[in-house]
């Protein structure tokens, strides 16, 4: 089986990740491992702080102390999640991190929010294999409620994206995007 460094090598290098048995095997050995600490987080009452101690554990990476969740959040990996200061995550968020989640400082993401940092190969017999692509969120950003990203896209610093909006390419920085897929819409009111 892969361990983690190797599976992240991987996942950060933007390789295709072939599924043979090996590769199955480790991904299923973090998902569980990854589901046992968000049934925690979603199933019992906890503060805020008992809630940062429990993502930390998730990502494997100290959250800072201005980090906020609502549960529930699920995630299918976890420890490619990679968080700046002052970020808050409403309910019913689902981030899909193997290829690698960047959100920066002072970002808000707003309720039922994906993001979707894998894709598989078009042909049919090879469609289990896994192609991760980052997404990289700028800091100051604001994600309203049910928007899906997709891997490989970076929102830039300042922007908002629209409640509902799919964000299939890149957003410039202070600009708002809306719809599917998400296109611009006009600067922020930066004044």
């Amino acid at each position: 089986m892969l361990d983690l460094s190797e599976l992240l090598d991987i996942f950060n290098s933007g390789k295709t990740l072939t599924m043979d048995e090996e590769a199955a095997s480790a991904c299923n050995y973090y998902a569980t491992e990854t589901q046992k600490i968000t049934c925690e987080i979603n199933s019992n009452y906890h503060d805020l702080d008992e809630i940062r101690e429990m993502f930390s554990d998730l990502i494997g990476e100290r959250v800072s102390d201005d980090f906020r969740l609502f549960p529930p959040f699920t995630t299918d990996f976890g420890k490619n999640i990679h968080l700046g200061k002052n970020v808050f995550i409403n309910s019913g968020c689902r981030f899909q991190d193997q290829g690698g989640i960047y959100i920066g400082d002072n970002v808000l993401i707003g309720h039922n929010v994906v993001l979707a940092t894998l894709n598989h190969e078009e042909n049919p017999k090879k469609r289990g294999n896994l192609i991760p692509a980052p997404i990289r969120i700028g800091n100051d950003v604001w994600i309203g409620s049910n928007v899906t990203v997709l891997a490989g896209v970076s929102i830039g610093d300042g922007s908002i994206v629209a409640a509902g909006a799919v964000v299939t390419k890149d957003v410039a920085e202070n600009t708002i995007v809306a719809g599917v897929p998400a296109r611009y819409i006009r600067d922020v009111n930066v004044d």
